[in-house]
């Protein structure tokens, strides 16, 4: 069973930047992706970015694209979110998840595609 741990959430100024990582418990094999999830008070769980962890294939939401970058760890097995010109709107909690390793392109973006997911972390653009 795959573990994953968030770190790195907080507050954060508008404007300013923030990284998230997420640990994994143990090694997968496949063409599985990683992926940065979020969900604000009264909204539903949105997808924030994906990378493909054999082939660092990456995927972004239009609102978080040229802001945000993942990127994957393998030293360290993990996946990281650089967040950068944060927004008030960008207040969530962030989840990590992992998918199944017959996820297609298609459904990359879809929350069912994850099965294992992390505990979720805190991120608050105030000033």
């Amino acid at each position: 069973q795959v573990q994953l741990v968030e770190s790195g959430g907080g507050l954060v100024q508008p404007g300013g930047s923030l990284t998230l990582s997420c640990a994994r418990s143990e090694r997968s094999f496949g063409r599985y992706a990683m992926a940065w999830f979020r969900q604000a008070p009264g909204k539903e769980r949105e997808f924030v970015a994906a990378v493909r962890w054999n082939s660092g294939h990456t995927f972004y939401a239009d609102s978080v694209k040229g802001r945000f970058t993942i990127a994957k760890d393998s030293t360290k097995n993990a996946v990281v979110l650089q967040m950068n010109s944060l927004k008030p709107d960008d207040t969530a909690a962030y989840y990590c998840a992992q998918s199944t390793s017959s996820t297609i392109q298609s459904q990359i973006r879809e929350r069912v595609s994850y099965p294992y997911w992390g505990q979720g972390i805190q991120v608050t653009v105030s000033s």
